[in-house]
């Protein structure tokens, strides 16, 4: 590990180098594929002529592509064969996205990516014991490829975990026979059966389904506290959705300073980032795992053929959808994600949320991170724990004005839940001028409408929709009432 941060301050120090070889081994390696003969990938000498040559895709343009490895053909976007798939949960509604992997990401990007975040914590927290006990990890599941008998389909927490090198397997729990079942009720049951008997040292997972998991630990152990189980822990590797309204739940499990929270940045697509530092609240950006990066600027987003920028052109704290071309054969691939820069030396970003997930039916351009930000900051100071959020608009009609609507759910409710409703406003008012000035007098918005919803509801919705366990997400924001209305008329 010594080593290895040796070579991660390599590509702190020299991003810029570190990305145009690494574009030009991609190059390389697909430059025989279908995709890479398509696109005259032999004769790409520069970043330039690569944007003007390949166009920017989202996952719609390109399932063509991906279509034809599902069914077999090899050597469509990658030069290995493919025989692992991503199955993206997106938002609870949406088709699933199908991701290949080869076995060049598992190996440089997903593994090299997790050795690089055991790497910084160990970097972060010198005297740590992780290795005396095991990782427990809340993961998904697989399934076969409809399509073919030679491959699997399945979260990429699944995919990677059935893959793990047998060292790697000794040091997880549970069984990863337990870790892969399809059935989440049943799961959760086995998971904590088998974790109630080891010693747990560190746990990796989405924050949501990892809360009913410990949930479900302490009410079959009748403990009070996580530490009184597992008294060795130290570390929750967390990601996918922001920590911040989860913090005061987490503390609640491990009542101590010794444990540690570290952000990962870990996507069906890529392992693009990790909280390197534990002192600050931002993420690195992986420069060498096999993902070249673009940047989409944000008045660029809902063009057909947006421009991109290079890592060198960036400015700090500006919004950019991320774009990649990964050891996957994804190419010019548009993520979803919203990032803005925190640092540029080193690249330190933060996820802003999602190009579809946000409110700006009034011109407010509210985005996750405002959300989130003010519904933990609303939960302090009126000692509530969160349980699980969504957000969408209020239209205008001929009485009333518009604004936004809330379903919250909660662990701890507030006592006094108008003024968590005033705190939330106050907070977003802070968090985004547009949201403000859209709020003066009542001019354009009114004070948001929340519904403190009964516990569980959150749950019985994405048990509705076939989406419990692993890493499906509830939606935090939403440009129209689609998830709104549905909770509202078919879980309440």
């Amino acid at each position: 590990m010594k080593q290895r941060m040796t070579s991660i301050r390599g590509f702190m120090e020299h991003p810029v180098e570190t990305q145009e070889a690494l574009l030009k081994q991609l190059l390389q390696q697909a430059s025989s594929t279908v995709w890479g003969k398509e696109y005259d990938y032999k004769n790409i000498r520069s970043a330039r002529q690569f944007a003007e040559n390949v166009p920017v895709s989202t996952y719609e343009n390109f399932y063509p592509w991906i279509e034809r490895c599902l069914k077999g053909e090899q050597q469509v976007l990658w030069h290995s064969d493919i025989h692992w798939f991503s199955k993206s949960s997106g938002t609870t509604n949406a088709k699933s996205k199908f991701i290949p992997v080869s076995k060049e990401s598992l190996k440089d990007c997903h593994y090299k990516g997790g050795m690089d975040l055991l790497t910084m914590y160990f970097n972060n927290v010198p005297d740590s014991k992780l290795f005396q006990g095991k990782a427990l990890a809340v993961g998904g599941s697989c399934i076969p490829n409809p399509f073919r008998s030679d491959s699997q389909i399945g979260d990429i927490s699944a995919v990677i975990m059935a893959n793990l090198p047998g060292w790697a397997q000794y040091a997880r729990t549970p069984s990863i026979k337990t870790a892969l079942m399809n059935e989440w009720e049943a799961k959760i049951e086995k998971l904590a059966e088998e974790c109630l008997r080891e010693r747990v040292t560190n746990l990796s997972g989405v924050p949501t389904w990892t809360v009913l998991l410990l949930e479900y630990i302490l009410e079959k152990s009748g403990k009070e506290n996580m530490l009184e189980i597992w008294p060795h822990f130290e570390c929750f590797f967390h990601g996918a959705v922001s920590f911040h309204p989860y913090r005061s739940i987490f503390q609640k499990f491990f009542p101590s300073s010794g444990v540690h929270y570290m952000e990962t940045y870990n996507a069906s697509e890529g392992f693009f980032g990790v909280q390197d530092d534990l002192s600050r609240d931002d993420l690195l950006l992986y420069l060498d795992h096999g993902i070249y990066y673009e940047f989409i600027p944000i008045d660029q987003m809902d063009e057909p053929f947006p421009q991109t920028i290079t890592l060198d052109q960036v400015e700090l704290n500006e919004a950019y959808a991320l774009v990649i071309s990964t050891n996957s054969g994804l190419w010019r691939y548009n993520v979803g994600d919203v990032i803005r820069f925190t640092s540029i030396a080193p690249y330190r970003i933060k996820i802003t949320g999602r190009t579809k997930h946000y409110i700006n039916v009034f011109g407010e351009e509210l985005m996750v991170e405002n959300a989130e930000m003010a519904i933990a900051k609303a939960c302090e100071q009126t000692n509530a724990v969160l349980a699980n959020f969504t957000a969408g608009p209020v239209y205008f009609n001929d009485v009333n004005k518009g604004g936004h609507e809330w379903i919250i759910e909660f662990e701890t409710e507030p006592a006094d839940k108008g003024q968590f409703a005033q705190l939330l406003d106050q907070f977003l008012k802070e968090l985004n001028s547009d949201y403000e000035a859209k709020r003066h007098k009542d001019m354009a918005l009114l004070l948001p409408k929340v519904h403190f919803v009964p516990e569980g509801t959150f749950y019985k919705w994405l048990k509705l929709k076939g989406k419990l366990g692993g890493q499906h997400k509830v939606p935090r924001l939403s440009n129209t009432r689609e998830y709104i209305d549905e909770i509202l008329t078919k879980c309440l």
